[in-house]
């Protein structure tokens, strides 16, 4: 009896709860089988639409929001481009950094020199327009865009750099280069008028000393592939002064230590690694050079690096 009082009792508000939720929208089904009523239905549909229809379009608050999200949506845009000229000038740096190695293998060094500088003239048209976007714009702002495409710049013109003169291309050098003028375009002018007045265009983007750090802790990666390059075609002097080169790069990043920004001290560890291959190298070729012939120098060279990485790893 007491069973069977409670499946009516069941029914009854279930049929109760159907009712109501056909007689009104402000009810939704819930998990439990039931109906709940919706948060956001406080007001009728009706008031919500007439609120909507007496919004005054003028106001001072919506004509201010309406500008914010034109401003927001104008800097993102901005954003995004900058992000696709820094994707385009890693790449052609990259290009031009494997292009610079085959300098070791190949006698005619003054063709690859010049086919490498009209590259990186092509690297620095794309800077011209990362400039022209950030005209009148702070560029702490948009930093993280293009700070990936300036650390590779800067890492192929120092490496260019090294080829030429064996020694590091200065910041100031680099933010030299980075200076693009251009005459303004003739306009049509009156007769009357007297004289034509040309105004040149100037536009600058300067490397930031992160970047600039960056940059050169890269290098020291290409160095040492390219003394392991220079090895195995039988050059034995270019590992020496590559090793010097390099011991002074630490030395000056070992000044900045920890007291530095996150990224530099991060790539202090890899600019280490980098240091003991080539001083590996070194060593190899003074006391067991006369032994190993030199068409056998990169293999074991490589061999030796691998056996580092493994040490490095397990530590």
């Amino acid at each position: 009896m007491v069973h069977g009082l409670q499946v009516g009792n069941h029914c009854l508000r279930v049929t109760m709860l159907e009712i109501k939720a056909q007689n009104s929208d402000n009810y939704v089904p819930s998990r439990t089988g039931g109906f709940r009523k919706r948060k956001h239905d406080n007001f009728p549909h009706g008031h919500r639409r007439e609120e909507k229809d007496n919004l005054n379009y003028s106001s001072a608050v919506i004509m201010a929001f309406k500008s914010f999200q034109v401003e927001l949506d104008t800097r993102h845009d901005k954003y995004e481009r900058l992000v696709k000229l820094s994707r385009d000038i890693t790449i052609e740096s990259k290009r031009t950094i494997f292009l610079l190695h085959r300098i070791t293998s190949t006698p005619n060094g003054e063709e690859i020199l010049m086919e490498s500088e009209a590259k990186l003239d092509t690297v620095r048209q794309k800077i011209k327009q990362v400039a022209q976007e950030l005209m009148g714009e702070d560029m702490y702002q948009y930093h993280r865009a293009i700070s990936p495409g300036l650390q590779e710049y800067v890492e192929a013109v120092s490496f260019q750099y090294f080829i030429k003169t064996r020694s590091l291309v200065s910041i100031e050098e680099i933010n030299r280069q980075l200076i693009f003028t251009e005459e303004a375009k003739e306009e049509e002018t009156k007769p009357s008028s007297d004289c034509n007045s040309k105004q040149d265009h100037t536009w600058n983007l300067k490397v930031t000393p992160v970047d600039y750090l960056l940059g050169v802790a890269d290098l020291t990666g290409e160095l040492m592939r390219m003394c392991i390059n220079s090895v195995g075609n039988g050059d034995m002097d270019t590992p020496f002064e590559l090793s010097q080169f390099l011991r002074q790069i630490y030395d000056g990043f070992s000044y900045i230590g920890n007291t530095g920004p996150y990224e530099v001290s991060k790539k202090l560890y890899t600019l280490k690694q980098s240091l003991a291959k080539v001083e590996n190298a070194c060593y190899t070729l003074k006391v067991r050079g006369s032994e190993i012939p030199k068409h056998m120098l990169a293999d074991v060279f490589s061999t030796k690096a691998e056996i580092i990485d493994q040490e490095d790893g397990l530590s």
